[in-house]
């Protein structure tokens, strides 16, 4: 567990970064790491720091607009830019590399956006546990010359997060939001129908008072992934139906929930199995 001492000292380190890069486009989703960084650049850059989001399809309408509040709360500059992902096949199709075609689409537009402006750096959200799994937007990043400084300073998720309760930032104790398209198995093309009918499921759950999940899309079908600290109201057989019912409601021909409940990077399992077998 990182000490009161040691954050002060990754604090210092990140605010160090942020001023020598002397200014700074920021790729923003308005997620727990990317918030906290659109935050401190404003801070340790001011003017010379700008925020800008992807409006793209696999955004969902929810993330789009806390995004757009916490600018407003906070005062930083903030732009919203649409991207295409899903005109790239490469995308499209799903396969495990997805994640490095989406950045790559994304810095694209960072790129001139920032020489067009006069912003010395593009920095993204990476933060060390980021450094562990797979991740192929890093590799996108890494070929635009896009830096993390968060990563660059040494902090952890529990890092940021505390760092921005500090700060009282919304997003300091939310779940993890990565885009849409994490909820269709690799493999199965990401389609608009697709994304818009996992964003309504999901919804639909949230709004019977869970917190943390996913609803991963298998066609016609859905399996719901509840947050293991959520799950014992899924004991409660009104409370599952209902769950159920919401995901049909979005869409779905039929709907189950895991009882092994959510976990992080779930996806990508499959991922070290083969790496394993091969």
């Amino acid at each position: 567990m990182t000490t009161p001492g040691d954050l002060d000292t990754k604090r210092a380190a990140l605010e160090r970064i942020l001023r020598e890069m002397d200014s700074a486009v920021v790729a923003y989703s308005g997620g727990v790491d990317s918030a906290y960084l659109a935050v401190a650049a404003h801070r340790a850059l001011g003017a010379r720091s700008l925020a800008v989001t992807a409006d793209s399809e696999s955004l969902s309408s929810e993330q789009r607009e806390l995004a757009r509040e916490v600018a407003r709360r906070f005062g930083f500059p903030h732009r919203l830019i649409v991207t295409r992902e899903l005109d790239n096949p490469l995308y499209a199709r799903n396969d495990p590399d997805r994640c490095y075609h989406c950045k790559s689409e994304l810095f694209r537009h960072l790129a001139p956006l920032a020489l067009a402006e006069g912003f010395a750096h593009l920095v993204y959200g990476l933060i060390v546990d980021d450094l562990t799994d797979f991740r192929p937007g890093h590799r996108a990043a890494a070929e635009a010359g896009v830096r993390a400084p968060l990563a660059e300073a040494g902090l952890t998720k529990e890092d940021v997060r505390a760092l921005s309760r500090e700060l009282g930032l919304p997003t300091a104790d939310l779940p993890a939001s990565p885009c849409l398209a994490s909820r269709l198995p690799y493999g199965t093309p990401v389609t608009l129908e697709a994304l818009r009918r996992v964003e309504r499921a999901e919804a639909a759950v949230r709004a019977l008072g869970f917190r943390e999940l996913r609803v991963r899309h298998l066609g016609e079908a859905a399996r719901v992934e509840i947050a293991r600290e959520e799950m014992g109201r899924l004991a409660d057989a009104a409370v599952r139906a209902a769950v159920e019912q919401a995901v049909c409601s979005a869409g779905y021909a039929q709907a189950t929930v895991d009882p092994e409940g959510y976990r992080r990077g779930r996806l990508n399992e499959v991922l070290r199995v083969v790496s394993v077998t091969a």
